[in-house]
């Protein structure tokens, strides 16, 4: 366990917010969990104004820290630089059609963030049917068995493998089809799996554009390093920030209480000014003259001691005091 407290304590939460503390440095999702963690409390009326102020400026440092630097820029995961590498090489997704082979827990976060791409059609290609079918329904695509493959390859604009079969189950005698019904329209294939799940000769052939996860794991050390100096940016961001919020927190905790001492004595003033009028309005007197009495004793009660503190001011030459008067006491025209 561990405890941090003021601006240590605000640090923290900023830095949990803007992943610096994620395994994958800079990923996005535990901002998504502390949102949801916030919401819930603000349902549950449980977040006090203090709060409320804190998670106000932790979402604006989260944002300046995703817009002013690259940490969460480049993809440091195989499923999200595998998509990421298909939206490059097409641009917009919303006409394509990817090609998942297997239904783990990677083929699982590819077609999580295909969707979140906005892609045309998911074909969702397993051993196990079922399986293939619960992934598909979470995503809107639809379920095949592996031995269905060559008869939906000529769908696919993007095919990504990563099945826990031992030997290639998709072979250049599969691929050379599968181009002639699509015209020689290329295919972007991304090769995830350990051993293979794509013939290496796949890739020799024309409009097939074949990345294996070497490829890839030589693009995720390139972008760690882009985001461990992103880091370095974004911590400079967060000791800024959150010195700036421990100095609105001690501003505002020192000026309550005056405001609050300030509003009892205003209040007090004119419960007193009050019970006298409605004394004197039940002994009979001209309600008038009494409504005019209290608005005259309440006005010239409650400036009788900033005027007073004013002349002497002018008095003694203090204009640091009279210009911050002038702010408190002078009420603006429009």
């Amino acid at each position: 366990m561990y405890i941090h407290q003021d601006l240590a304590a605000v640090k923290h939460i900023m830095r949990v917010a803007s992943g610096l503390n994620s395994l994958v440095l800079g990923e996005p999702q535990i901002f998504g969990q502390i949102k949801e963690a916030y919401n819930a409390a603000h349902k549950a009326d449980s977040i006090h104004q203090t709060l409320e102020n804190l998670f106000q400026h932790i979402f604006k440092t989260v944002k300046q820290v995703r817009t002013d630097t690259a940490i969460g820029s480049s993809p440091v995961s195989v499923a999200f630089s595998a998509v990421t590498l298909s939206k490059q090489f097409f641009g917009d997704l919303s006409q394509q059609t990817a090609l998942l082979l297997g239904a783990g827990e990677t083929i699982e976060l590819v077609a999580r963030h295909l969707k979140e791409s906005h892609i045309g059609k998911i074909i969702i290609a397993n051993r196990t049917l079922e399986r293939a079918h619960k992934l598909a329904e979470t995503v809107g695509g639809y379920a095949i068995e592996l031995h269905e493959i060559e008869h939906h390859l000529h769908e696919a604009d993007i095919v990504i493998g990563s099945t826990g079969s031992p030997q290639a189950i998709l072979k250049k005698s599969h691929v050379v089809p599968a181009l002639k019904k699509r015209k020689n329209r290329p295919i972007f294939m991304v090769d995830i799996a350990v051993p293979r799940d794509i013939e290496a000769s796949v890739g020799e052939l024309e409009n097939v554009y074949l990345y294996t996860v070497d490829d890839l794991q030589a693009i995720i050390q390139t972008n760690k390093q882009s985001r461990q100096t992103a880091a370095l940016a974004a911590e400079e961001i967060i000791e800024v920030q959150a010195a700036n919020f421990m100095g609105q927190l001690h501003a505002i905790s020192h000026v309550n209480p005056l405001i609050q001492h300030f509003r009892q004595q205003s209040c007090d003033i004119k419960d007193d000014l009050l019970k006298q009028a409605l004394h004197h309005l039940e002994l009979g007197g001209n309600p008038e003259d009494i409504i005019k009495r209290l608005a005259n004793q309440l006005t010239n009660k409650l400036i009788h001691t900033p005027t007073a503190t004013l002349h002497k001011a002018g008095l003694e030459g203090n204009t640091p005091l009279i210009e911050s008067a002038q702010k408190l006491l002078i009420y603006p025209t429009h």
